[in-house]
């Protein structure tokens, strides 16, 4: 009786531990847990985009500046 028991508990907590897991495995792939794996990256990419267009505006006022189109003039 008491060996039966323990392969009882044995076989359901075997169970209940693969069930977890593979629930688990599969929550990975849901929306949300894309959303959670990736980090963040979205975030850190529209700050990489933010760094370039305020760089690419900076050039762009020295190219102004060093060829002598000033968008404050009076033009053609």
């Amino acid at each position: 009786m008491t060996r039966r028991l323990f392969y009882v508990a044995l076989g359901a907590t075997a169970g209940v531990l693969l069930v977890r897991r593979l629930t688990a495995a599969a929550n990975k792939w849901t929306p949300e847990g894309l959303a959670n794996q990736a980090g963040g990256v979205g975030d850190k990419v529209s700050l990489w985009w933010a760094e370039v267009q305020h760089h690419a505006a900076e050039r762009e006022v020295e190219l102004r500046e060093a060829l002598g189109l000033d968008s404050d003039e009076s033009g053609v």
